[in-house]
């Protein structure tokens, strides 16, 4: 099977993962598509395919005749999309040899994917590109990522002139959601080192993330009939804006770039009663970070100063660090991607994520992991797309990485 004609199955399966949910995986219809994903890695003839109870899949391919003393690596790829847009009754539509123009998603809607606004089209005029109808994303973060796994997979065990050593497989739930690696089997996994293959344009390998925390807030208010509220209501409503006052409005993701962090309140619900808010907190700094959170807690103490002891409640918790601090002193796991990139005439590039992957808490848990490339742009959104043509490249990228036994 071609790796796009993967990628179009998979995407049928709707894996949006659930952050309210506190199940594992958060969402069934994930151990739907992780038991579809085993019976496809039997049949490739991957060893000891299978899912564990909580939604995580993994599977072996021996080493060749020879070779079974060459250092065990991974490939790791993750089976949720992002709840930012809806993953429910995806229809894809691939554009033959496109022409480099402005790109109709869809006519009824007038939903257009203008140049202008993403020029990165302009470098695949000519290429094959899979793209959305404009009402849903498309999946290829990162069911391209697991269609380009198992098709390398399959080249290599169907290959007898492709010489490499033991290999290993994974693809997480939740990923989207921050647990991705939170019930992840390190020692059953039995990698030296892995690769994420998360990533966005050929050439892309990442191994600096931002250090992450999350900031949940619940402010408590009084409320009482408005005409006899004087003096005695609490607005919770009000109060929460008011704490959201405090914190520097600069800070945020519209106003920042490269490895500038932010704070970004991405959640709030409630009444004069109550009031629920969420944020998230980010900066490659860990000392920033640490800054970051020092803000929130003055800004819950002014407001708990003015409204009373207890009116904001605040619960805030590292998620995950950057894996630059792992990865630093072992750079040779990064040369062997960029050995395969150069290999298939890309240029190596490497930039900060602003943002962060499985990998990046895998390589604090024993198994370092940074993240390589996918082929695909826009990710999490409507105008999400891939090139069928760098999906193909991207395979061979994977093939080359793990043929790469001599250095």
């Amino acid at each position: 099977m071609k790796v796009h004609e993967r990628f179009i199955d998979y995407i049928r399966f709707d894996t949006t993962s659930d952050p309210a949910s506190k199940t594992c995986p958060s969402t069934r219809n994930q151990m739907i598509f992780a038991e579809y994903l085993v019976e496809q890695m039997k049949s490739i003839g991957i060893e000891n395919a299978h899912v564990d109870k909580s939604g995580y899949v993994y599977g072996f391919i021996n080493a060749k005749p020879g070779y079974e003393q060459v250092q065990p690596i991974g490939f790791i790829a993750h089976m949720d999309t992002s709840d930012a847009v809806s993953g429910k009754n995806i229809n894809p539509r691939i554009i033959k040899s496109y022409d480099g123009k402005d790109i109709i998603l869809n006519n009824e809607l007038n939903i257009v994917m203008e140049v202008e606004k993403y020029p990165h089209l302009k470098k695949y005029q000519g290429h094959d590109l899979v793209v959305t109808d404009g009402t849903t994303l498309l999946g290829v973060d990162d069911k391209a990522g697991i269609a380009e796994i198992l098709t390398m997979a399959e080249k290599l065990i169907n290959s007898d002139s492709l010489m490499h050593g033991p290999i290993s497989i994974a693809f997480t739930p939740d990923e989207e959601i921050g647990r991705g690696a939170d019930l992840f089997d390190v020692k059953k996994f039995n990698a030296s080192y892995a690769y994420t293959v998360d990533g966005g344009p050929l050439g892309d390998i990442q191994y600096e993330n931002f250090n992450a925390a999350s900031a949940d807030i619940t402010v408590t208010g009084l409320s009482v009939h408005p005409g006899g509220a004087k003096n005695i209501m609490k607005n919770a409503i009000l109060i929460a804006y008011e704490f959201n006052s405090l914190l520097p409005c600069n800070e945020t993701p519209q106003f920042t770039e490269k490895k500038e962090g932010f704070h970004h309140l991405h959640f709030i619900s409630g009444t004069e009663e109550s009031v629920k808010m969420r944020y998230i907190l980010r900066d490659h700094d860990y000392n920033k970070l640490t800054k970051k959170k020092e803000r929130f807690k003055m800004a819950a103490d002014f407001i708990n100063g003015a409204y009373g002891s207890n009116t904001v409640a605040m619960d805030i918790k590292d998620t995950y660090l950057n894996m630059a601090e792992m990865l630093k002193p072992h750079m040779y796991i990064i040369e062997r991607a960029n050995r395969a990139y150069a290999a298939l005439g890309y240029e190596p590039t490497s930039h900060a994520i602003r943002g962060g992957t499985d990998g990046a808490r895998l390589s604090y848990m024993g198994l370092l992991c940074p993240n390589i490339a996918t082929g695909g742009h826009n990710a999490h959104g409507r105008f999400e797309y891939v090139s069928i043509n760098e999906m193909e490249k991207m395979t061979d990228v994977l093939v080359h990485i793990a043929c790469d036994i001599n250095r």
